[in-house]
């Protein structure tokens, strides 16, 4: 019970609003729409505490017709400098992908980055899946991604609210491959996003 209130406190550090419903109109998302040209995969960020090790927030990234991040009650796009709809982030191009990790990881915070290479019916079903999920209230990330893990791969992922057990279980399915970003910056965060030019990222 302790280990889960202090998930529950972790993830409120990094959580944003609480389901507030979020659409970008179509427009915005079709001209933001990005393709990566690496296979159909899924990659699980996990945000860790490095002063205790306890989960603080997960997310999902899909490459599949297009690359979106599933980014459940998360505060990366807070300034909307991506078209969202219900926590699931549009245009995660190289250059907004190394943001969203560099965001996420400080001085207190490190980042585990899970790969799994996945068939494109399977990262459609995925894509799908957190279209329809969001959006997420606070301290639910673990939650609402684990749950679309937990679907796509039956038996081996259960639902969970804790960051930590989503992401080793994951860890177990076959053929992933993971990671640990670790940065020093201070606390706040914001220098990160402050120092994006999304337009010329979008350039990049």
């Amino acid at each position: 019970m302790r280990s889960l209130a202090l998930a529950v406190a972790a993830s409120l550090t990094l959580a944003g609003c609480a389901a507030e419903s979020v659409w970008a109109p179509d427009e915005e998302v079709a001209r933001a729409a990005y393709r990566h040209d690496g296979p159909p995969s899924l990659t699980v960020y996990t945000m860790i505490n490095n002063n205790n090790g306890s989960g603080a927030h997960t997310s999902l990234m899909i490459n599949g017709s297009q690359r979106v991040i599933f980014d459940p009650a998360g505060s990366f796009n807070k300034g909307k400098h991506l078209p969202e709809r219900n926590d699931v982030l549009f245009g995660i191009t190289p250059a907004v992908e190394d943001v969203y990790t560099r965001y996420h990881a400080r001085k207190t915070y490190r980042v585990q980055i899970q790969r799994l290479d996945v068939s494109p019916q399977l990262a459609e079903r995925a894509m799908q899946l957190v279209k329809a999920a969001g959006p997420v209230p606070q301290a639910q990330c673990s939650l609402a991604t684990s749950q679309i893990l937990a679907e796509l791969f039956a038996g081996q992922v259960s639902s969970s609210w804790l960051p930590r057990k989503t992401a080793d279980e994951f860890a177990k399915v076959p053929g992933v491959t993971g990671e640990t970003l670790y940065e020093y910056d201070d606390d706040d965060n914001s220098n990160v996003l402050a120092a994006w030019d999304p337009e010329r990222a979008k350039a990049q």
